[in-house]
């Protein structure tokens, strides 16, 4: 649990590049999911842009489906990542 919250930080605040958060197992992550969206959001801690920041799924097909989708362009950045914009042929 530590792990997956300081990666979505350090996603959120831009201090890595974001990489594909997968929780697979709707029915085990759909309390803390509900708590996020319940207590989390409507407390004015996160953006609604933040629970984007990670997928949760079923089946082992649709993580490979989420990871090929991201890596499909491995130069994909956010806007606001300056390390894309120095790298030279990648």
């Amino acid at each position: 649990m530590d792990e997956l919250f300081e990666a979505l930080t350090l996603i959120q605040t831009k201090k890595i590049r974001s990489f594909p958060v997968i929780l697979v197992g709707r029915q085990y992550w759909a309390g803390l999911v509900d708590w996020m969206r319940a207590t989390v959001l409507a407390q004015g801690n996160i953006e609604a842009g933040d629970l984007d920041l990670f997928h949760v799924v079923e089946e082992p097909e649709e993580v490979c489906e989420i990871i090929a989708m991201r890596y499909k362009d491995r130069t994909a950045a956010f806007p606001s990542d300056k390390r894309a914009s120095n790298r030279k042929g990648v």
